[in-house]
Order: structure tokens, then sequence, then C-alpha cells
């Protein structure tokens, strides 16, 4: 049976994620809750949890010093945090599970499915969140799961994504290529604040590494890597308005 430990210094949000667990998720056995950093170490010590529901800010530290001190990370973590849009862009960027306050059940569900179904998060994947969230800068690299392993990478080292089905094959400037379990949808609405452009339905370009735009055969761009990308015709004008101010 998968095991779950909450640590939140509010009492009332350790009451309320854990009712809710027994009402949403009966198949998860809690098996501990801690208040802060010092006791929930004590705990996470002791007991191996398939999955750890933690606070961001608590009385005595952050989520990121009780992982700091801990040996070794083997259990699957969803971060729980009130409403704050620069954090809630940090996860996503680290590829990090979180819930928002108050926890929406099917939410829960949701986290909880993956958990079950996920390897144990990836320390890189900490690190760069912890440096997004406490510098309060938008990330410089991406964490990508494949399905082997999370990889963290230069988003500036990104030349062009491509949508594969429910999958995203994604190119870098080394040549190295690399197939993410998600889709360019999900991709477009976090790269595009790198300012990458949605060029077609199945193509998503980082405008740094755009070459040439040829107006033949409908009209596609060079890339830096050789490739030639189509362009729809409804996102021609912004590409040439794009190319025209680099």
């Amino acid at each position: 049976m998968p095991t779950a430990i909450i640590i939140d210094d509010v009492p009332q949000a350790r009451k309320t994620l854990q009712q809710d667990l027994e009402i949403y998720c009966p198949e998860i056995k809690l098996i501990g809750t801690a208040e802060g950093v010092v006791s929930g170490a004590k705990l996470l010590k002791k007991e191996k949890p398939t999955i750890l529901f933690l606070d961001i800010q608590m009385k005595d530290g952050s989520g990121f010093d009780l992982l700091d001190v801990l040996p070794a990370i083997n259990f699957h973590v969803i971060f729980t945090t009130a409403s704050d849009a620069f954090a809630i862009k940090a996860f996503r960027y680290a590829a990090i599970d979180y819930l928002l306050k108050p926890i929406d059940p099917e939410e829960l569900i949701e986290a909880v499915e993956k958990a079950k179904s996920t390897p144990a998060t990836a320390s890189e994947s900490f690190d760069l969140l912890k440096t997004a969230i406490q510098e309060k800068v938008t990330p410089k690299k991406l964490a990508l799961h494949t399905q082997e392993k999370i990889h963290i990478t230069a988003i500036a080292d990104i030349v062009r994504c491509a949508s594969n089905g429910n999958y995203t094959q994604f190119f870098f400037t080394n040549g190295e290529k690399l197939l993410v379990t998600k889709t360019l949808k999900e991709y477009d609405k976090l790269l595009s604040q790198n300012n990458f452009i949605r060029v077609h339905q199945s193509h998503l370009v980082n405008p740094d590494h755009i070459k040439a735009f040829l107006k033949i055969d409908g009209g596609y761009l060079k890339m830096v890597d050789g490739a030639e990308v189509p362009v729809s015709s409804r996102k021609k004008g912004m590409v040439l308005e794009i190319i025209g101010g680099i």
C-alpha cells in the first residue's frame, strides 16, 4: 500500500489534507505528520513514505531546508503552497508537482495517481526550483522528463520542439535530441515566456536559432541545426516581424 507523510506548520492544513486523503485517496495510508523542518526531518529519517506532502514556508524554515538535511530523497514530493504566480511558474520549469491551497480534490487525486506511477523526485529539479523561488528569477533551465530520467537543460540551448503525439521531441544546439513525456501544447505555454514561437501546429522554435525565412513552398524557417520548419499561413506575419527585429 502506498504511504504518505504530511509536513505543514498549520494544524488545520494538516487535518484537512488528512481528511481529503481518507475520502478521495483511500488507497494511501498516512503514516505520520509533522509541523516543521526539525520534526519533519526526524520523521522522514524514521519512516519511508511513498509520497511526501510538503509545505514550502514553515515557522522554522522552508521545505528546501528540510530536503537539504536528508541523506537521500527516495519518495515523490508534492509541494503544497498558497497561490503565488511566480512560484507556480518555477514549479512548471522544474517539473515538480504542487497543489494550491485550498486543495482541490480532483487535483489531489491526479497528483497522487501520478506520484504512484513515477519515481522519486530528482534532486536536480529541487535545485532548479529552489534557485528560482529564492532568487525570484525566471529559470534559465528546464527539467525535461524522458521515460528513462529527468534532464536539466539550458533553455538557450534548445533550438526547436516538435510534436510527436502525446510526446515532444526536443532538438539542441549540440545535435542531441530528447523525446519528452509531455505534449507540445504544455511546452508552448511555458516557453512562450522565453519568446519561443509556435510557428505551426506541430512546431515550436527558439527565435535565437532561426537562420532564415524562405518564402518558397508556402514559407518555412531554416534553423541553425539545418532543419526546415514549416510556418502556418496565419503565423507568417508574426514570424516576419520577429525576424525583422533580430
